[in-house]
Parts: C-alpha cells; structure tokens; sequence
C-alpha cells in the first residue's frame, strides 16, 4: 500500500469538527483549506492542514507526492440510500410516464417494482453481479466511495438471500465499502394480493431471523406508504428486526403522507428517508430526534414531480439532513452525487455548502459510520475525491458534467482520469 503526500489543493474541504451530525449552521462549515495537504499513511489519514506546514513532516519526506493544483479535494461522497442489485433498466415506464401515466398507473398495469422482482427471480446472480460491478466503477468515477445497497427486488427468502449474498461478495471484492440492507418489505409480492397480513407474517417469523443469523444484513428498511407497508406494519417488521440486530430505516412520506416519519422518530430509526410529504409536526418531531433525514431529489426529478422534500424546514428546525442518490432501476437511475448536489442546490434550495456536507459527513452518520468516514481528520480512512474545478460551488453548479479527476479509497486508487498517481497504486 503506497503512502500518498496530496499536495497544492487549491481547495481542501476537510469537514473536520464534532464527531457527530451537521445541523443547522455547522451544515456550511466545510473546514476549507487552500494550499491544503493530506497525508496519508496505512490507508488513513495521518495529517492535514496546509501544504506548507504538511511539507515539514517527517512521514512527507517519505510518501510519493502528488500534485493537487487545480484542483478541489473533498471526502469521497457516502450514498447512504441506493438499491445497487438488479436485472435491467424500467426505461419503457419512463416513456410510459412522460406520456402521462402516473406511478401507481404503471404498478397497477404489472410495471413497477413487482415487474423487477419478476425479473431478478429469473437470473441466476451472474448477470446480477457483473452490472453492479460496471455500476460500482461509475459510482467511483464521480466521487463515491461507500455506498449502502438495499435489497427489495427478491421479496422471498430464496432470492432475498440472493441479492445480500451478491452485496457481500462485491464488498469484499471491492473497490467501495457497501454497507447492507434488508428491504424485504419493498412492497407486498405479486403471490399475496391484497392480504399483505401472511407475507408480514413471513417477514417476521423466517425472513428477518434467517436474514439476521446469516450476518447478511446490518439494517433493516420498510418502505411505508401507499400501496406497500403502514406505520402498523412497519412497527412490527422493524421491531422484529431490531430484536435480531438489525438497525431501522424507513422510506416514508414520499408519495403520501402516512405517519412513517413520526414512526421513524419514535423508533429512534437511523434514517428515514425520501420525506417529500412531511408536515411542519413532522418536522419539529424529526429535529427533535437523532434520525437522519435522508433526502433524495433524484427520485423525484425522474418521476417529473414538483414537490420536493423540504429542506429549507428541515434545516432551519435544525434537523440532520443527508442527501443520497436513490440509484435504482425505476425511480432515480442515477449514480452521480454531483447531480444530486445540483438538485438539492437547485430545487431544494440548498446552499453548495449544505449539500456537500449533507453528501459527505451526514451521509456517512446515516450508516453508523461518522467516526471513520465522511471528513478529512487525522485517523480516519483516507476516502478523498478531487474534481478540476476553480471553486467548490462549481460541483453544482455545473449539472450534469462529471468533473471528477479521480477518487481514493483507503489511501488505494480506484479511479484516476489524470494519471497522477503512481501505476502499481491501482487496485
């Protein structure tokens, strides 16, 4: 493992302070250092500061240098809300929509999430695993360096396993940290109609233990709203899970609103996530409580809605806010953070500033990992992206260009436009 002198940034956001999550004002504060350095040794971050005080280290003299100038160096991006396995593209629902047909239109015509599932429990996992590793170093190439990836497309035990199974072994290949999730409650399978009581049932009492003993999954997820799983249901399957081991999440108040984020508080859920519903009780309960609210504008740019989730409310009622792409094949096919910043910037009315921390260091308490990830401090991974940008405003405000030069992971190349790195440092 090379021991990396990152020299000459022209701008360093290190994020450093409490080891806790951003709220309200502390959400700006990026630690930004111009001229700034990272030292990195052993895949962590040994010293950072300016490139004029890091030079007289001794462990410098040492480390291979590399020149930064130009550019922007920030943590790598931690997408704390993605569904990373599955079969193929929804592009005929996406030309279904712009011709008019809503969400629920297209799931009740046999589209939508249960025309996955039909899909992934067809594939044998070959073609499951070689598109997520094709997904994963895109994923790279625009700064993100962990990831969570949710189950929900097997909705039985056999194909649940399937797609946790997958998730372990490209965590352990590389080249991103994936933390997991068990979303067996996506929606209610096709095999149970309308009487969503039994498949609840097997959630509880097989799936989740079964889940659980296998060490497949670190989090639990319901996705709580109409046409899937309410509050009450929710209580049941999150309970289960958490007496299993298993932490709550909760995708709540996206399309209606339900009672899932006054569920997720009461909890004391991780996150929950989406939120484009919520009202101003909901926001006071959320702020009140250490949920992470994970906000995801991708979603709700591809589905052509208007409502957004309100984060101006959120953060001046001193919620922590996250924001993550939503990556999946019917709602928000995207792996790019930097689009998702220009979203959150845009339509959300979120400062740059805002956003990068909410994408970075609020990202990463979202996955129970602030302590390691998500900021640029002496003992934590050396997770650093750097984009060939004048100023770190122009992340978002160039939508839609992939300005990333190149991303490490644990102080390891995993992509690098520029070739600034020595060779033999790549995976």
């Amino acid at each position: 493992m090379s021991d990396f002198f990152i020299a000459h940034c022209r701008q360093l956001l290190t994020l450093r302070g409490p080891r806790q999550p951003r709220r309200g004002r502390a959400l700006s504060d990026l630690g930004l250092v111009r001229d700034g350095a990272v030292l990195i040794r052993d895949g962590n971050i040994e010293a950072v500061g300016s490139t004029r005080s890091l030079e007289r280290h001794p462990s410098a003299r040492r480390a291979e240098k590399v020149s930064a100038k130009d550019l922007v160096v920030l943590p790598g991006f931690v997408d704390s809300h993605t569904h990373l396995v599955f079969p193929a593209s929804r592009a005929g629902e996406y030309e279904q929509r712009i011709l008019g047909a809503s969400y629920e239109e297209i799931a009740r015509r046999g589209g939508g999430i249960l025309s996955t599932v039909k899909k992934l429990r067809r594939d044998s996992g070959k073609l499951l695993l070689h598109q997520a590793r094709q997904w994963l170093a895109e994923f790279a190439a625009h700064g993100t360096t962990t990831l969570e990836a949710k189950s929900g497309y097997g909705l039985d035990l056999k194909n649940e396993i399937k797609i946790l199974e997958t998730i372990r072994r490209l965590n352990r290949e590389g080249p991103l940290e994936i933390v997991s999730t068990f979303l067996g409650a996506h929606v209610v399978p096709r095999e149970y109609g309308r009487k969503p009581e039994p498949y609840v049932h097997l959630l509880v009492r097989r799936m989740i233990p079964t889940i659980a003993s296998r060490g497949l999954a670190e989090f639990c997820d319901v996705f709580c709203d109409r046409e899937a799983f309410t509050p009450a249901q929710a209580r049941l399957i999150l309970t289960a899970a958490r007496v299993c081991g298993m932490e709550p999440r909760l995708h709540a108040e996206q399309l209606t609103r339900t009672g899932g984020a006054r569920l997720a508080a009461e909890l004391h859920a991780v996150s929950v996530d989406h939120l484009e519903r919520v009202n101003r009780a909901d926001i006071r309960r959320l702020a009140g409580s250490e949920t992470i609210c994970t906000l995801l504008p991708g979603a709700v740019f591809h589905l052509g809605k208007s409502t957004h989730a309100p984060a101006r409310a959120l953060i001046e009622a001193g919620a922590a806010v996250a924001l993550a792409t939503d990556f999946n094949p019917g709602t928000s096919p995207t792996v790019s953070m930097p689009m998702i910043l220009s979203l959150a910037c845009n339509e959300m009315r979120m400062t740059p500033a805002e956003a990068i921390s909410a994408a970075t260091i609020n990202g990463a308490h979202a996955l129970r990992r602030g302590d390691r990830l998500g900021s640029l401090e002496r003992g934590k991974q050396a997770d650093l992206c750097a984009f060939e940008l004048c100023d770190y405003r122009e992340i978002p405000y160039y939508f839609g260009v992939n300005r990333c030069r190149w991303t490490l992971k644990r102080g390891q190349v995993i992509y690098d436009s520029t070739r600034r790195f020595p060779r033999e440092a790549g995976p």
